[in-house]
């Protein structure tokens, strides 16, 4: 299937739960955004309070040392640990990273080949929501780990 990149109205998200919109991202329904088009990612799965987003590192992502850049692995995490808080939104409200922290265990590289950052909420209240993530390969090495805490708005 083609992947279509682009953004979705305020008018559609906001008329969706969480859960359905980012479903819809998945399934392919709505467009994914356009950063995921720059970093090559994809939504793979979508259930309620947990996301999972998956790459392969290429040679575009690489730093001067020759392994992929720690920016990518924070970007993925965002991304899995954002949408997963998501997912448990009702119609109406939105969610943004206030902070977030990336622990790099293992480097990744092209050679590491298919990656799956897993996103999972830990805590969602009225305004403030936690979620964790952890990047793994083919192996399930874990190759990254984070925490974010998003804060959660009416649209």
């Amino acid at each position: 299937m083609t992947k279509i990149y682009g953004t979705v109205s305020p008018e559609v998200r906001e008329a969706l739960t969480g859960l359905a919109f980012i479903q819809g991202l998945a399934d392919g329904t709505f467009p994914l955004n356009t950063m995921a088009r720059t970093l090559g990612y994809d939504i793979a799965e979508a259930e309620s309070g947990r996301v999972v987003v998956t790459a392969t590192p290429h040679e575009g992502l690489l730093n001067p040392a020759g392994t992929v850049h720690g920016g990518f692995a924070g970007a993925l995490l965002d991304s899995c640990m954002g949408l997963a808080l998501q997912t448990l939104l009702e119609k109406g409200f939105g969610q943004t990273t206030l902070e977030f922290k990336v622990s790099l265990l293992r480097a990744i590289t092209p050679e590491t080949g298919p990656i799956k950052a897993e996103g999972k909420v830990l805590t969602s209240g009225r305004r403030i929501g936690t979620a964790e993530g952890r990047i793994t390969d083919a192996a399930g090495r874990l190759l990254a780990h984070g925490t974010t805490t998003c804060l959660i708005f009416e649209a």
